[in-house]
This record gives structure tokens, sequence and C-alpha cells, in this order.
């Protein structure tokens, strides 16, 4: 290798050489100028104690940092294959761009999956398919206790902060969800006057930091909330527990980012990182948390109140169950964020180790609200890596009754997946501040992208529900979701997962879930079961208020979904559960 780079090193100075003899005097000037830069950065490198590669290969070692610099570059565009990239490979970014543009999203040849691989997926289609709605479906938003219910698109906006996104791309997704008649929800950074400019139909996302309806101490603020959310483009309040990327991780808007505006917005000072708590101040049990979801809407005048969160302890959702069923007090709405999901920056043990995936945390969800007899009244959303109609399709089936997108929406107005939204260095001004760089976010016409791609891509869920033999969502069912579980065999959800049954939490527990639901206490969130010991490890104390057992027996493996199979029990009105119950596979 080291000859290689002499010889390489010898002819770059030969060809030099040549080029300086080409010009005269002023060449080889030039020729000495250039060589004592490179002697002094040498002998730079070698006294230099911070990094050992250049104390050994002095100027030649920074070519591994050059490298190094452009390496997510070469391997995105050079080297992996259209199937291969992470978070989003390339035939979905190319999809979501062709959409955006109005263009033709088909390709030819044949699909380059492996079909035949373990967990690969696919929907069923019928042998007498359906005629496509010509309307856009809908879901209507709102419990007994909203005045003000919503009908939602099945693909919306997902929550990105002014602060997180530049002005120029909160612009662009309102202009495009006023367009075609979706929800853009606001993050938690608080609603900013961007998300009003164009008359978008707006989710106000409220979250630990209270932003946008806090007081100077940082808590919550009833009056200012009132005021805002009275506006009329404010249809619903969401508020976040916590986020796919970072669960029980609070967020961080570096002060680089912050703008005066940002502040003004969010209500907090310039030149110090804005950070938002792991946990909400005004309220600690799931009890307390319900009473606050009734305030909110008693505040917002009747407007549709809900929650997100990534799922953790199957023992917190139950215990939020019987916080509804002890307070009488149900949101409109609870959003599902998979751990997949995120769109800034968290530390990479969260990424990659933290929380409980889309699929698992909306079925466990959806399986809680049934078997305590509350689905009818709750509609779920799903959020984390919903880019296609199959991805739409995919997590109604699954038990959400809408979904979210938020990557897939900053492609469609512009990301190209650099992964540097948290470096103030977006090169295409989506995830920046940097008036330099926002500059090149037109936003009439990424506005159209974020339009076309929504108008395409629900278009295309329900082309697939056609092809399926279903006219609208309440008619699929889990039958027609299948997943290879070997080489030889594939099951469909129905069967490869059990379903509770409606109210048979409140009755009968099945064996693996009766600890949890037993365990589960409205005045408490958190998992409190004693650890099995050894003779060197002390039993875990029992937390006041929960259920203490006089023996502990380890929880079922298979614990997010174990019951009688029950498919899409007790949907909410246009989601009935199956007459008769499949067999399993």
């Amino acid at each position: 290798m080291v000859r290689f780079l002499i010889i390489a090193l010898l002819s770059l100075l030969g060809f030099i050489t040549i080029v300086a003899a080409s010009f005269g005097r002023d060449g080889w000037w030039a020729i000495a100028a250039l060589a004592l830069l490179l002697l002094g950065l040498g002998i730079h490198d070698v006294i230099q104690t911070k990094h050992a590669i250049l104390r050994n290969f002095p100027v030649l070692g920074r070519m591994r940092f050059l490298f190094e610099s452009i390496r997510p570059e070469i391997q995105q565009y050079f080297i992996e294959r259209n199937t291969d990239g992470r978070p989003f490979d390339r035939d979905t970014r190319s999809l979501v761009y062709a959409r955006a543009k109005g263009a033709d999203s088909h390709k030819a040849f044949g699909t380059e999956r492996d079909v035949n691989e373990v967990g690969y997926e696919f929907l069923l289609h019928s042998t007498a398919p359906v005629p496509v709605s010509g309307e856009q479906h809908r879901v209507r938003i709102g419990g007994p206790d909203c005045t003000q219910p919503y009908d939602m698109s099945l693909m919306n906006v997902s929550s990105m902060s002014f602060g997180a996104l530049s002005k120029n791309a909160v612009l662009a997704m309102n202009k495009g969800a006023a367009m075609g008649g979706f929800v853009q929800e606001t993050g938690e950074g608080g609603l900013a006057p961007y998300h009003l400019e164009h008359g978008a139909d707006i989710f106000w996302e409220i979250g630990s930091g209270y932003f946008g309806c806090r007081d100077a101490e940082g808590n919550f603020d009833p009056e200012v909330f009132a005021q805002k959310a009275a506006n009329e483009h404010v249809k619903g309040i969401t508020i976040k527990l916590s986020q796919g990327a970072k669960p029980g991780l609070g967020g961080v808007l570096p002060a680089a980012k912050i703008t005066p505006e940002i502040a003004e917005t969010r209500g907090v000072p310039m030149g110090v990182d804005c950070i938002s708590p792991a946990s909400h101040s005004a309220f600690g049990t799931p009890a307390e948390l319900m009473e606050f979801v009734a305030r909110l809407r008693e505040l917002s005048g009747g407007k549709p109140i809900g929650y997100k969160f990534c799922v953790g302890s199957r023992t917190d959702v139950l215990a939020m169950c019987k916080a509804m069923l002890e307070t009488g007090i149900t949101p409109d709405f609870i959003t599902i964020d998979g751990s997949e999901g995120g769109t800034g920056a968290a530390p990479l043990e969260y990424e990659d180790h933290m929380g409980t995936p889309l699929t698992e945390g909306l079925m466990l969800v959806h399986n809680a609200l049934v078997g305590s007899g509350l689905r009818g009244r709750i509609r779920l959303g799903a959020a984390g890596k919903i880019a296609t109609g199959s991805d739409v399709v995919k997590r109604l089936i699954q038990g959400a009754d809408f979904t979210f997108s938020a990557r897939a929406m900053m492609m469609a107005t512009g990301c190209i997946q650099a992964q540097k939204c948290h470096t103030n260095r977006c090169p295409v001004g989506v995830a920046t501040q940097d008036p330099r760089l926002m500059r090149a976010l037109d936003v009439t016409d990424k506005g159209n992208r974020v339009y076309n791609y929504h108008k395409l891509t629900v278009q295309e869920a329900a082309q697939l529900m056609a092809s399926m033999g279903v006219g609208a969502p309440g008619q699929l069912n889990l039958r027609m979701l299948r997943r290879r579980t070997d080489q030889f065999s594939t099951r469909s959800y129905a069967g490869l997962h059990n379903w509770l049954s409606p109210g048979v939490l409140l009755e009968d527990p099945p064996r693996g879930w009766a600890q949890d639901w037993a365990e589960a206490d409205s005045g408490t969130f958190g998992e409190h079961v004693p650890l099995l010991w050894s003779h060197d490890r002390e039993p875990a104390p029992v937390i006041a208020g929960t259920v203490p057992t006089k023996r502990v027996e380890p929880k079922d493996s298979t614990h997010h979904t174990v019951a009688p199979v029950h498919p899409n029990a007790e949907r909410p009105e246009g989601r009935p559960a199956p007459k008769a119950t499949p067999k399993a596979g």
C-alpha cells in the first residue's frame, strides 16, 4: 500500500512540476510556497498530541479525515443497494421525491426485496377488487365529551417544531396541509405564526416545557393556553408524554439554533439551550393525566384532546386504562410513536435500544383499550417511519385509525437524509436556522410538493384497499396482513398474535395479562414488581400504591400479545369486529 502511495505522490509531483514550468518563474515560486506550507503542516502534525495517526503519518494521515467526512455521501450514492439504506432506503426516498413532484413513481422489472426473508410482510389482494373510493377517507376525532369533533385524514404531518425546522420548512408544510385538507402538528416548540400563515388545520402539541403556554417559571399557564387554543385554525391538542427516538428523555434545542423569533414563540431566553424536562409538572399520575385532559378540553372550548407517547411498560398503559375507568375521563385520541421514529437528534443508545417499536406498541395499546372496554371511545393514531400507502394500510390493520408522518414530509420538502438536523447545517434548509441555507427552500414550490406527496400517497392507500376488496378502512381485517415466519411458511396477524376480546380485563384477565392488570394503579406510573433475586441480590422495594405480591413469577416472554384471538375487536364506529373468529394462520 505504501509503495502505491509513493508512486501516486511522485506522479502528482511530476504533474505539478510540468504545470509550474509552463508558467515560467512564477510557477516555480508557487511550487516553493506550496512546499513550505506542506512542510509547516507536516511539522505541526508531528508535534501535536491529539491524533496519533497524524504523528505517525504527517500530512498523508489527513486523507483519513477527508474520506471519513464524506463517507455518508459515498455510502448513500455509490455503495448501498436500493433496499439497503437506513433509516429510509433508496427506493422509499425515490418514491417520496417522485410523488412530491407529481411524477411517475412506478418501477420496472419486479421487486428487489427478498420475499423469502424471515420478517417479510405482504398484503393480501382480492380476486374481486372493488372500485376505488372517489373521496378521501376521513376519521372522526371526538369522544363523548368533545363538542368540536374533527374529521382527520388517514395521513398527516407529524410533530415537528419551529426551531427544529426552519420557518420556510414549516411554511411549506403548512401550505401543503392547507391545500390538501390534512393536519399539521406543531411539535412541542409552540404555536408559531408560521403554523397559521396559510390556514392549515393545526393540532397544537403541548410538551413538558409548555412552550407557548408557560409562565415565567416554566409551568403550564391556563390563561395563555386558552387564548391560543381558541384560534380557529387549532383543531385539536396533543399532550406529548414521550417521543420515539428518545422516550424518557427531555428535548434540547441548542442555543445556536435559537433566534429571537423562536425565543418569543417558546417563551424562553436567548443564548442558552432550550431544554424540555423529561416529565410533566402539571401531572404525575395516570389519574392526574386524565384530569389534565379534561382541563385542556374545557379550556379549549371542547376541542379534541389526546396524548402521544412511545410505549414502554405495559403496566403504565394498563394504569392509564384504569385511570380512565375510575375518573370517567377519556382522551379523544391517543397517538402511538414507534421507537423507530425520530426527526431530530438523540443519543445512539436511545435510538437503538430504548422504547417499543410501532408494531408492538400499537397492538399493545389497541389490545389494552379493547380489553378495558374503552376502544370505542378513543381513536388511535400511529407515527413512526410511515412513508408509503402500504405503510398506512398496514398500520390500519394493526389497530390504528389514522397515521402521522414526519421524515417523509421532510423529504417531500426537500430533505436528502443528510442526518445533520442537530448541527444547524442542513444542506437543503429544512432543519436549520441559518438564513443562507434556509433561503434555498422555496415555500411555494415545496408547499406544492407536500400537497402532491400527501394526495398521491393517500390515493395509493385507497387503491391498495380497493385491490384487497374493501372500500373503506373499517372493512380491513387481520387476515389481510401476513408475515413470513420461516423459510417455508407465513402467518396472518390474526394467527400470529393473540387479541383481547372486549372487556375481558374487567371480567377475567387472561394469563399473561393478569399480573400486569393487578399491578397497574391509576395513582402511579412505572414497573414496581420486585425482581427475582439470588443470594447476593437484595429484593427491590415495592413502591407505595402498587399491589404487593406474595410470590413473583417471571412475565411471559410474549407479554405484549397474550389473550384469546379476537381480530379488530370493539373498533370505533365504522370499524366493526368480524362476525366469525378466523382460524390461526
